[in-house]
C-alpha cells in the first residue's frame, strides 16, 4: 500500500518526532520499517499500550464530533455548542481531555469550509495529539460516499455515488473514483473514509440506503467494493465498508428506528455477505457496523453493533476479519433502542467492536467504559487488543511518521483540472435512459431549443451545489439551449403545478426533475399537467431510479435516471439529454411496475441507447 510524505514544517518535523520517540515506529527509514512490519511493529506498539494510562486507552477507542473551523480559535457559536454537548471548548481540549483516538467532520459542525481551512484543522488536531502526555496521531474520518452522502464540496471534486457507479458498470471507473476521492481527501488530512457501502439494495423502499448501494445483484456489488476498496487505500486512506452484516433489505431509517432483517442465514450468506467477503479479501482497514437486527444471525435480537454472535462469532471468526470494527454513530435511536446511551458502548466493545463512533454524550459514554473496565466487566486486555488495531492502523497510514498535511499538497491535489474532467467522463457513463418515445432525445437545439426547466430542488449533499433546477438550466444554457429554471418542489401545490404549466407555453420542451415520487406524489400530477399542455416532457429522476414506474399514465414522452443531484450527475445528464454524450448507464437495480410490485417494469441491466449519436454544432 502506498502511502504519501508531505513536506514538513520545523514544527511539524518536532511533532513527529516526539510520536517516533514514544513509539519507536518512525524512528527507522521508510524501506526498513516495512522490512520489519508485522511482529517487531507489533511488539512496539505494544509496549507503547503498556505505557499508556488507563484514560487514555479508553480515548483510544473513540471517534467523535467536534464543532468548528479550528482546532483551538473556533467560532464563538461553535464554542457555545462543544460546551453544550460535549463540555469543551475546542478540538484541541477535547483531545486534551478525553484523549480520544479519532474526529469526524460533518459540514454542519462546520468542519468543511474549504479546502485550506480543512487542512489546517487536520494539522491543529494532530498537533494536540501529539502534544498530550503519551504523543498519538489521530484518525481522521468522514462519511464522503459520494453522490446523496457528501461531507466535503466544491472545490473538492465530486463524484457519482455508488449507484451511479453501478449503473456504469466499470471497476476501472469505480476504482478510478475511489482514488481521486481519497487522494483529495488524504490532501485535506482525512485519512479515514467510511466508504464504501457495501450493503445489497434489494428493497425498493429502503428509506436509509437505496442509491447509496451498487445495486441489488450482490457479486456485481462485491466486484465494485473491491474496486472502490482498492482506489482509496491505494491512495493512502483508510476504507470502510458498511454497514455489516447489511443494511440493503430494510423499510425503516435506522436513524429513526430499529430495523429487522427477516433474512435467513442461507438468504444472509448468498445475498448480504458477498460484498463483505470480497472487502476483507480485498484488505478493507475496516467494518463499519449496522444497527439492525438479524434474528436468523443472533436469536437475542440485540442490534448488530452490540451483538457478539455478529461481529465476534461470525464477522471475526467465520469471515476471519482482523482490522479495525467501528460502530455506526452511537446516537442513532436504532441502537439505542434496547439499551441505555451507558450500556450501549460497553456492550459494544464485549460484542467485538474497537471504536465507538460519535456518542451523543461522550462523558456519559467514556465513562461507562472507564468504570467497565475498572470494575472488570470488561478487562483490560480486552481494550488493548482494539487500541492495537488502531494503532497497527494509524501505523499504516504513516500518521506516526508524517500527521500533516500542507497547502501546497491542496493546489496540487484537490480540486484540479484532471481530476474534475475525470468526473465528468465517469458521470456520462452512468446516465441511464429508460423511455425515449418517439425518439425524442437526443434533444436538438435546433427544434427543442427553449427549454422550461422544473421539478424538485432538494438541499446539496455537500452545501455546495445546486439547487438541481438552476444547475439543469444552466447546464442547458452552456450547450446553447435557451432555458429557464422554475423551483416546484418535491410536493408542488396546485398553485406551483399551474405556474409551471403556465411556464411551459411557448416551449419546446420541459424538464421535470423528480424525487422519490411515490403513487400519491403531487409530483406525478405536475408531470400529467406539463404533458396535457402537449409540450414534451422529458422527467429525470434525481436519487432513486425507481420514480419512472409511478410515472406511467403521465404522458411523458422520455425517461431518465442520474441516481443523484449534485452538479456532476445532472451536468452529464443534460450532455446526454442534448446528445453530446451517450446514454450509457445500465440499471443497476429492477424496477417493478408501481401496480404489481413482483413485477418487472425494467429488469436489471436495463437501459436505452441512441440509434444515431448527434453532437451538434458548437
Amino acid at each position: 500500500m502506498h502511502h504519501r510524505t508531505s513536506r514538513r514544517t520545523l514544527l511539524t518535523a518536532t511533532a513527529a518526532t516526539a510520536a517516533a520517540a514514544a513509539t519507536g515506529v518512525a524512528a527507522l527509514p521508510a524501506a526498513a520499517q516495512a522490512a520489519t512490519a508485522g511482529t517487531s511493529t507489533d511488539s512496539r506498539l505494544k509496549r507503547l499500550i503498556a505505557r499508556m494510562s488507563l484514560e487514555e486507552k479508553v480515548g483510544q477507542l473513540f471517534v467523535m464530533r467536534v464543532y468548528g473551523h479550528s482546532a483551538t480559535e473556533p467560532d464563538q457559536a461553535d464554542i457555545d455548542a462543544n460546551l453544550a454537548e460535549i463540555g469543551v471548548r475546542d478540538a484541541a481540549e477535547l483531545i486534551s481531555t478525553y484523549h480520544v483516538g479519532g474526529i469526524i467532520y460533518f459540514a454542519w459542525a462546520h468542519n468543511t469550509r474549504d479546502p485550506h481551512q480543512i487542512a489546517d484543522l487536520s494539522n491543529g488536531i494532530q498537533r494536540a495529539g501529539l502534544a498530550g502526555r503519551t504523543p498519538l496521531p489521530l484518525l481522521v474520518s468522514t462519511d464522503q460516499e459520494h453522490g446523496i452522502v457528501c461531507r466535503v464540496g466544491e472545490p473538492a471534486t465530486l463524484l457519482p455515488g455508488a449507484m451511479a457507479l453501478g449503473a456504469g458498470g466499470s471497476r476501472s471507473d469505480t476504482r478510478e473514483a475511489a482514488r481521486i476521492a481519497g487522494v483529495e481527501l488524504a490532501a485535506l488530512g482525512i485519512n479515514q473514509n467510511y466508504a464504501p457501502d457495501a450493503d445489497v439494495n434489494v428493497n425498493p423502499a429502503n428509506p436509509v440506503i437505496g442509491v447509496r448501494s451498487f445495486g441489488s445483484d450482490p457479486q456485481s456489488v462485491a466486484g465494485l467494493v473491491t474496486a472502490q476498496v482498492k482506489g482509496y487505500q491505494g491512495a493512502g486512506i483508510a476504507s470502510t465498508a458498511k454497514h455489516f452484516p447489511g443494511h440493503g433489505d430494510t423499510s425503516t431509517d435506522s436513524h429513526t428506528g430499529l430495523p429487522v432483517i427477516t433474512h435467513t442465514r442461507a438468504q444472509w450468506a448468498e445475498l448480504d455477505a458477498p460484498p463483505f467477503r470480497a472487502a476483507i479479501a480485498a484488505g478493507i482497514d475496516s467494518i463499519m457496523t449496522a444497527h439492525i437486527v438479524v434474528p436468523a444471525l443472533d436469536p437475542s435480537e440485540d442490534p448488530a453493533t452490540l451483538s457478539r454472535p455478529i461481529l465476534t462469532g461470525i464477522l471475526r471468526e467465520e469471515l476471519g476479519y482482523d482490522g479495525v470494527v467501528v460502530t455506526d454513530a452511537l446516537g442513532m435511536e436504532g441502537v439505542r433502542t434496547k439499551y441505555g446511551d451507558e450500556r450501549v458502548p460497553v456492550l459494544a466493545l464485549l460484542a467485538g467492536v474497537d471504536q465507538l463512533l460519535n456518542p451523543p454524550d461522550l462523558k456519559v459514554a467514556w465513562n461507562a467504559v472507564l468504570e467497565a473496565v475498572k470494575s472488570g466487566e470488561i478487562s483490560e486486555a480486552r481494550i488493548e487488543e482494539s487500541i492495537l488495531r488502531i494503532l497497527r492502523l494509524k501505523t499504516r497510514l504513516g500518521l506516526f511518521r508524517d500527521p500533516y498535511v500542507t497547502h501546497r499538497g491542496v493546489d496540487r491535489t484537490v480540486g484540479i483540472r484532471s481530476h474534475l474532467a475525470a468526473a465528468d467522463r465517469i458521470a456520462e457513463r452512468t446516465t441511464t435512459l429508460l423511455a425515449n418515445t418517439g425518439s425524442l432525445l437526443p434533444l436538438s437545439r435546433r427544434s427543442h431549443r427553449n427549454v422550461l426547466v422544473v421539478g424538485a430542488d432538494p438541499a446539496s449533499p455537500s452545501g455546495t451545489t445546486g439547487p438541481p433546477t438552476t444547475t439543469l438550466a444552466g447546464a442547458f444554457g452552456e450547450l446553447g439551449f435557451a432555458a429557464t429554471a422554475l423551483s416546484t418542489g418535491t410536493a408542488p401545490t396546485q398553485a406551483k403545478i399551474a405556474e409551471a404549466v403556465a411556464a411551459a407555453k411557448g416551449k419546446d420542451a420541459v424538464v421535470v426533475g423528480t424525487y422519490n415520487v411515490t403513487a400519491t406524489s403531487t409530483q406525478r400530477t405536475l408531470v400529467s399537467a406539463l404533458a396535457a399542455t402537449g409540450v414534451p416532457v422529458i422527467t429525470l429522476a434525481i436519487r432513486n431510479p425507481y420514480d419512472v414506474a409511478h410515472l406511467a399514465g403521465t404522458g411523458h414522452a422520455a425517461s431518465l435516471a442520474a441516481y443523484s443531484w449534485t452538479d456532476v450527475e445532472l451536468r452529464a445528464a443534460v450532455r446526454v439529454i442534448a446528445g453530446r454524450a451517450r446514454p450509457e448507464g445500465r440499471l443497476p437495480v429492477p424496477v417493478q411496475r408501481a401496480d404489481a410490485p413482483a413485477q418487472a417494469l425494467y429488469p436489471v441491466g436495463y437501459g436505452l441507447s441512441y440509434r444515431r449519436y448527434v453532437t451538434p454544432s458548437p
